[in-house]
């Protein structure tokens, strides 16, 4: 099942079962918790972020191919940030070169993982049976603030507008989520081609890992890491700019797409 959080014709907010392009089935009750999918529809006016996360966590380095373009080691363990809950936005929704850095800003497209139930401590064998589904996402970050200026990463990749999600949240128990086809496109061009099956630390391995380190809330999101291609690994270098279009692709998911706006 795809379900959407979405603005209807009213602009009352509404969480729905995705079944056309403009239409969903209402969904009744908390997605993390008791819930129904009703019989009633209705006209999507606006496509929000599938969630409104209580946390944001995010992992560096997690791609075999990526961490191979940027000359670093295969890390021993999960390199864990955060992302501010401000940074979050939906499909559609315009990323914002920042005032103070919008010089090199860069896409990463990722699986992003939303917990629906409390995890704390879990085995590996079991993490999937905390996760509500998976949504795509893009850890939007400024390059020269994470690498030269600040040489850290929390403004780097906090800035308003760093977090886009969607289109849709897949909830599929049976999915694997280390067999999803990942890409970008900016402005229609290939940027990142790739499959989770890439990943270093599978999905099952950081939610086990993460709920050693934390209390994973219902609503938590895990943006999984980026696979090769993102722009700063390029010659030259390509970053975001005015006027840009960035495309997030996940088979079985969907497309989400941002446009590129200077913040004013």
């Amino acid at each position: 099942m795809k379900v959407v959080r979405f603005e209807d014709p009213t602009g009352k907010v509404c969480v729905g079962e995705w079944i056309a392009p403009d239409q969903a089935r209402l969904i009744s009750g908390d997605l993390c918790g008791p819930h129904e999918v009703t019989s009633q529809t209705s006209k999507i006016r606006r496509l929000l972020a599938p969630v409104t996360p209580v946390n944001v966590i995010a992992i560096g380095l997690n791609y075999r191919r990526h961490a191979a373009e940027g000359g670093q080691q295969v890390p021993d363990f999960p390199l864990v940030f955060v992302k501010l809950t401000t940074s979050v936005i939906g499909p559609g929704d315009p990323i914002l070169l920042p005032v103070d850095a919008p010089d090199e800003v860069d896409y990463e497209s990722e699986l992003a993982v939303v917990i629906g139930k409390t995890a704390r401590k879990v085995g590996e064998a079991d993490a999937l049976e905390y996760v509500l589904g998976y949504t795509c996402g893009n850890d939007v970050s400024a390059r020269d603030c994470q690498i030269r200026r600040d040489k850290q990463w929390a403004r780097a990749k906090g800035f308003d507008t760093f977090c886009p999600l969607g289109p849709c949240l897949l909830i599929d128990p049976k999915q694997d989520p280390n067999a999803f086809p990942i890409r970008a496109r900016l402005n229609g061009k290939v940027m990142q081609e790739s499959n989770t099956a890439d990943m270093i630390f599978s999905v099952p391995r950081l939610i086990s890992y993460l709920s050693h380190q934390f209390t994973l809330l219902p609503g938590t999101v895990i943006m999984t890491g980026t696979p090769e291609g993102v722009g700063c690994a390029r010659k030259p270098p390509v970053f975001l700019r005015e006027g840009d279009s960035i495309a997030v692709e996940i088979d079985g998911i969907g497309e989400l797409v941002n446009p590129v706006k200077r913040d004013k």
